[in-house]
């Protein structure tokens, strides 16, 4: 099952293009562009189904702020984004128990990487991702291709998880570098090329994690 995201925007193509985003990632989306209808929504059984929402703070009929009340009744996790880039207005946001805010405009790759921490610290995180025939068990840190663990080195793995988690998202091998073999690392982006190869040699990935041209790597998984 996918990890439902709730997004309660009312820009129709920003709602548009994150919910795009989110489900090329692998998520399910909800989306609501109204604040008084995403008060209705919170009250309903299928609110139970959300693991975090990404709140826009300024809505016709109830604003993002408040919409918290209704959003901590349900004990969904929320991430503001919002064109509000005010000191007072991040401070309010925060301490009324959002998770994050994030202002406008902002990178989808960015917003990923936010959503994957929050849903860690909440617990609410996949504990699975399934590309093809290969199944990531996040929790046991294992991989299985048609129902066979695949042996993998601690940094191949670590390499899979980031690409698997932001599918459809092209990576630079200095980001792949900073995020898994730490902002200190003092080898050759060229240790990202060789970790690559044995992934895709060892999980027959090589129509799956595709090179982009002059900047990294991309896992595609438009199944």
């Amino acid at each position: 099952m996918k990890t439902k995201i709730l997004v309660i925007e009312d820009d129709c193509a920003i709602s548009e293009l994150i919910c795009m985003n989110l489900e090329a990632a692998g998520y399910e989306t909800v989306a609501i562009r109204d604040g008084s209808k995403a008060e209705e929504f919170l009250k309903g059984n299928d609110a139970e189904q959300i693991a975090l929402a990404l709140v826009d703070v300024m809505l016709p009929g109830k604003d993002g702020f408040a919409l918290m009340d209704d959003l901590q009744r349900t004990q969904i996790p929320v991430i503001y984004l919002t064109a509000k880039d005010d000191v007072i207005s991040k401070v309010h946001g925060l301490k009324s128990g959002a998770e994050d805010y994030i202002v406008k405009p902002f990178e989808v790759l960015e917003l990923l990487v936010r959503m994957e921490k929050v849903l860690k610290r909440t617990g609410r995180s996949r504990q699975q991702i399934q590309i093809k025939n290969v199944v990531i068990n996040l929790k046991e840190h294992s991989v299985t291709k048609d129902g066979i663990e695949v042996a993998l080195k601690p940094m191949e793995y670590e390499l899979l998880v980031t690409l698997a988690e932001s599918k459809n998202v092209a990576f630079s091998r200095e980001e792949l570098l900073n995020r898994i073999w730490g902002c200190d690392y003092m080898g050759e982006t060229r240790t990202v090329d060789v970790h690559i190869g044995q992934l895709r040699k060892k999980l027959d990935f090589h129509d799956v994690i595709r090179t982009i041209s002059k900047t990294g790597y991309r896992l595609e998984d438009l199944s």
